[in-house]
Order: structure tokens, then sequence, then C-alpha cells
């Protein structure tokens, strides 16, 4: 054997003694020995009181399941007995954390390239106790002093595979968010398969799902409202191995909202995706604002159920989707697909939302035109006064600018009774930076349509809205169908409305509402039993003492009101019926909710017509009242204070006649041209 081979065997013999000596000083020391000094370090790092109490010893195993030759390496295994780790000096409470023992294992070969690699670290019994006061301060971020600018990061890297899990306690007290949680998790004692929660289908897509092991209990308040819940999760959470999925389970309570799902969490040291089924209900979607911070309208009970997926680390910021939901709100179903993206400056929500039945009354809590039996219901806070018709609970317009929306509706068949037939509805909602738009909000309603562009702008106080409408082709045979003599009328509603307001209610805004509102309808019919079918008693009387009992028939109404400051005041408002012409002047004021209307007919030729007084109807909207006027009728013409004034407004009522589709005019035409040139319109329409 030459001498250099006999240096090389020398070598390599005496590498392999000391490392067996290595080895076998580490498999006999006694690690009790290093306790001291090694709390005394984590301590002064931390800047707060750690232990090792109990025992700390290393064991050397094989780990067949690593395979190859790796299955051949020995492999030490760490255990630490009750473990505590206290809090930092301004907390009263001296223990955050505790474990009655810690195992892992070390992967030894890795720490050759400066890196710690723990496959698997077991946590026995830990109990916890986190922590942050009102100033912010938390007692789970760890102080580690000053940093020197000089000072070169450290090139090790700790990587942990998996956590497994045992019976623990976790208690939660965040003064910034008034929330204070108390969770238990214990042993199921026998692991359930993830088929056996979420389904066949569900588990083979989820793929490699672990089964639930361990149960888990919640109790506490969230930003003030109680919550309590149960539910499962797995045993072994995979930190590095973002294709297994960790199993999630629960059934919770947050003050009226129930939130229940089931699916997977994968990539949780990144929280990287959520794969759920999930079902939320409760008293007003409005109510999930303090919750998730989505801007969503008041509504009555809702429940739904859908898919929600979610990836928290994308790179526009996270993303959620609720796809292919289903369910209810008030007695309306709806369908569709929403997602939530955290972008910046401001969240963002989009999707496409279909009702194939849509009650009426389940969209009045969007204007607050519920009644304060259901506001009170859902939670809400403001209360319809007694007397006042128009909705004076406020919209919550500070919500607007936590996100923007971009968000379609169809409700294609609408509810609402049948005395007054909707058909459908579809709206675009665009809510950006606290500005509010529908555009367009249309609504199908007998035979016609009523399309309109709203626009809410929150971010002025008060609010600024503005409404423009237009009403084309409304059938008065549809309009009113239990109303037999209308039922034979080719007659039709048309009109339109442009107005302005500030406030942040719809009362406050039509209280200071400028615009013009005009209205035409032609062929019809009217009579006491019509006023009761609309629900209209002071109509029934007018119509009582103008007509009687009979059914008259209507040649032409038309109506052009201007408003001012909340005050709207007839420019022309008047019903040529085959007996009489009928003017009405006076106002409606908004904002105190007043009606103050003079009722003026005029007889047609010779016919004999009874009334030789005015009638009046004043008081508030909730219950005007009418009468008939002490003053006697004046002269033929007398409702007619000046031709000329009417005559502009007769002009501009002429353009919402319709082209006429039969072989009979629109007899609104004769009875405008007459009054745009001035002449008094006695012998206007048919019955003359």
């Amino acid at each position: 054997m030459t001498r250099p081979a006999r240096i090389l065997i020398w070598t390599f013999a005496t590498l392999a003694t000391l490392l067996a000596i290595l080895v076998v000083v580490i498999a006999t020391f006694d690690w009790n020995r290093v306790k001291p000094l090694l709390n005394e370090k984590v301590s002064e790092a931390l800047h707060r009181p750690f232990a090792i109490n109990g025992n700390l010893a290393v064991h050397w195993r094989t780990e067949p399941e690593e395979g190859g030759w790796r299955a051949f390496v020995p492999w030490p295994h760490f255990s630490a007995e009750d473990l505590t780790l206290g809090n930092p000096d301004w907390l009263k409470e001296p223990r955050m954390v505790a474990l009655e023992r810690v195992d892992f294992r070390l992967a030894p070969l890795p720490l050759i390239v400066q890196r710690i690699s723990i496959p698997r670290i077991d946590l026995v019994k830990p109990s916890a106790s986190l922590t942050r006061l009102a100033d912010g301060r938390a007692n789970w971020v760890f102080d580690f002093g000053p940093k020197d600018e000089n000072e070169v990061p450290s090139k090790w890297e700790l990587d942990i595979g998996a956590i497994g899990f045992d019976q623990g306690n976790v208690s939660f007290d965040d003064q910034t968010l008034k929330t204070s949680m108390k969770v238990q998790v214990d042993p199921l004692g026998k692991p359930i398969p993830f088929s056996d929660i979420v389904g066949k289908a569900r588990a083979e897509k989820a793929g490699n799902a672990q089964a639930y092991a361990f149960g888990f209990k919640a109790q506490g308040r969230y930003k003030g409202l109680a919550v309590a819940g149960t539910g499962k999760i797995g045993g072994l959470l995979a930190l590095q191995d973002a294709s297994q999925p960790f199993p999630l389970q629960a059934d919770v309570r947050i003050g009226d909202t129930r939130v229940a799902l089931a699916g997977t969490l994968t990539d949780p040291r990144n929280l990287g995706a959520l794969d759920l089924r999930l079902k939320l209900s409760g008293s007003s979607l409005g109510n999930l604002y303090p919750l998730t911070g989505v801007t969503l309208p008041d509504t009555p009970p809702y429940a739904t159920d859908g898919h929600l997926t979610a990836n928290l680390h994308a790179a526009g910021g996270a993303q959620f989707r609720y796809e292919g939901f289903n369910g209810k709100i008030g007695d309306s179903d709806i369908h569709g697909d929403l997602a939530f993206v955290a972008s910046q400056p401001r969240p963002k929500l989009s999707g496409n939302l279909v009702s194939n039945q849509l009650l009426f009354k389940d969209l009045a809590p969007l204007i607050g035109a519920d009644s304060n039996s259901e506001q009170k219901a859902r939670g809400g806070a403001s209360k319809q006064p007694a007397g006042k018709v128009l909705p004076v609970e406020e919209f919550r317009t500070e919500r607007w600018r936590a996100m923007d929306a971009d968000v379609t509706f169809a409700g294609k068949r609408i509810v609402h009774s049948e005395k007054l037939p909707f058909n459908d509805l579809s709206a675009h909602v665009i809510l950006e930076d606290g500005l509010l738009r529908l555009e367009p909000l249309r609504f199908g309603v007998a035979g016609g349509n009523l399309d309109s562009n709203i626009r809410l702008d929150g971010r002025s106080a008060p609010l600024e809205g503005r409404a423009r409408l237009t009403v084309r082709g409304f059938k008065l045979k549809q309009l009113f169908p239990g109303f037999a003599p209308m039922q034979t009328s080719f007659g039709e509603l048309n009109g339109d409305a442009d107005i302005s307001g500030r406030g942040n209610s719809v009362a406050a805004l039509l209280g200071t509402s400028n615009g013009d509102l005009r209205l035409l309808i032609n062929d019809g019919a009217i009579s006491r039993s019509l006023m009761e079918i609309a629900g209209l008693n002071v109509g029934n009387y007018v119509v009582g003492k103008l007509f009687g009992d009979e059914d008259v028939k209507i040649n032409c109404a038309a109506a052009d009101v201007g408003i001012k400051n909340g005050l709207a005041t007839t420019r022309l408002f008047v019903f040529d019926t085959e007996n009489a012409i009928i003017y009405i002047n006076g106002t409606a004021n908004f904002a105190s909710e007043q009606l103050d209307l003079k009722i003026t007919p005029e007889s047609k030729g010779l016919r004999l017509f009874s009334l030789r007084s005015p009638l009046y109807v004043r008081g508030p909207f909730a219950k005007p009242s009418a009468g008939v006027q002490a003053v006697p009728l004046a002269l033929r013409g007398a409702g007619m204070v000046a031709l000329g004034v009417v005559a502009g407004p007769a002009a501009g009522l002429l353009a919402l006649i319709a082209p006429s589709s039969g072989d009979e005019p629109n007899q609104c035409t004769p009875l405008l041209q007459q009054m745009r040139a001035g002449k008094a319109p006695a012998a206007a329409g048919k019955g003359h």
C-alpha cells in the first residue's frame, strides 16, 4: 500500500471515528444541562420569558417512509416538555403560550447548506392567549430590538413542512376589533372521511384531502356581535406542500348571520387558496358589512348556497369568487355569480344576478320603504315616523366609499299584485368612489316600459341625487285589470320626469327637489270603483262628487308639474271627460308632505252637471281630506286662469303623444292643440 493511500484511509477512519463519537455524545448527552442557557438566550432574543420546564431530549431514528438512501440515514428527534412563553411586560397576564410537549425531527443533510429543515412538528396540548390593546400593541408581535444597519442578514433558513395538532385552547382578545373569542380544539376520537362531509364528487375533485381529525368550539364576540360555532379540521397542516388540501368545516352564528362552510384550504403558509361550499343566511344582506367589509343593500331575510373559491395572493389583490349560488331574499329567488377583488385603491365587487320571480315588496328596503316592523326585524336603526309617507331611512353613504361595484341584475318576473302588473326588471349598478349609478334601471309595466337613470353622489354631504325617468306605452287595460270598463280601451299612459335634490333619504331628496314632471293618458275611464281598486279613498270621494256612481269615459288626462325646492306646482293638470273638463290647480309640498289642490269642473255644452262649486283636497299625504269649497263656480272657463299660461305646457305635452296604432286618433291631440293655440277646450274630445 502506498503512503498516499494509507494517509487517505487514516483520514477517513479518523473522520468516521469522530462522527461516531459525536453521534454517541449527542445520543447520550444529558440535554437538560443546556436548558438554563437555552432558556436565557431565547428569552433575551424575544424580550420576554421563555422556559423549557420539563425534560429535553434528542433521539436518533431512521425514517423508512422517506424512501431511498435517506431511509437509512438516522434523523435526530427532539422532544421538549412543559414549555412556556411569557407576555411582554405591558400585559398583566404573565403567560402567552403553554405546551405540554413539542416533538419534531430535524433533517441533518440540509444543515450543510445552512437550511434548518423540520419536516413535521407536533404540538401536544397547546394553549395560547392572544391579546391586542386599543393602542395597537399585540402580544404576538415580537420585539427583536433595534436593527443594526450594518448587520448582515442571516444565511440560515427555517423550513417547517407540516404542523400536527392536538387538544388545545386558544383565547383571542382584540380591543381594536371589539372582539373576544375562546376556541377549544379536541380530538374527534375517530377520524371522519372528507367525503362524509362534502360528498363523494367534491372529495374526488379535492384530491388527497385528509380526514377530519379534530373538532372545535368557538364562543365570544366579534365586533360587538355574539359569536357561537362548531366545526372540524384536519390533523396535519401542510405548510410547504401546496397540493395537499387541509379540510375545514364550520357552522358559526355571528349576530343574526349564519355561516356554514365545508371544503379545503391549500397552501396555508401563504393563505393561498380556499375551496368551500358556503351557505350564508341572516336578516339582511346589509348586516354583512361589519363582518366582511363588502357594501351590500339592506334586504329582507336571505339565504344563499354556493361555491366559494379564493386566491388570497393574486397579483392584483386577494380574489374571492362566489359562483353558481342559489338562494332567496325575502320571498324572491336569487341566483348568480359574484367576484370580489381586494384591489387598490378600493376593493371591487362585480357579477351578474338573476331572479326568476321577484316580489316587489322585497325591493322596498332598498329605499327604506319597508315597514317599521320589517326594519326592526333586519336590525335597522331608523324608524318611519307615524304619519310620514316618504321613506326617511338614510342611505349609508359612508359605506359607499369602502368599495367599488359593477353588478347587473335581472328580475325576469315581478310579482306585486294583480292590481298593478309589473313584468320584469333589469338594472346595472355601478359604484365608484362613493358615486352610485343605476344606468339603467328598467321596469316592464303593463305592456310598456319605465326606463330610468339614477345618480346618487355619496361623496358630497348631504348626498346629491338625480333621477331621469321615461314612461312609455303603459296599457291602461293592463294597468287596471280589475276595472271592466277599461278592458275595451286602447289607451296608454306616457310620461317624463327629471328630478334632482339633496339629502340622505328619499324624503330628504324629494323635500329639496327641483325638476319637471309630465304625464299623459288617453282613452280611459274613471269611476269610484276604479279609485277603490287603486286604493285612493280621497279620489273615491272626488269622483263620487263629480260623477256619482257612473263609469265615465276619459278622452284625455294631461299633467305638467314643476318642482322647486320640494314644492310641486301644477302648470297644467286637466281631465277631459264625456261630461266635463276637470281642472286641478295647486301644490304638493314634499318637505312637509302637505297637499293643497283645487278641483274645478266645467260642464260641456247643454249637458247637466250637478256640481256648482269647486272641490278641494288638503292635508298630509298620509291622510288628506277632501270637500266642497264654499265659493260657487264662476263663468265658463274659470278653471283657466289665463289661457296663455298653459300654452307652453300644452305644447310640451304634445311631444308625449305616441303615433296612433289604430283607426282612432289620439284624443289628447285636439285638447292640447287648442290649449297651445290659446283657445278654451270646452268642445275638445268626444262627447261634445
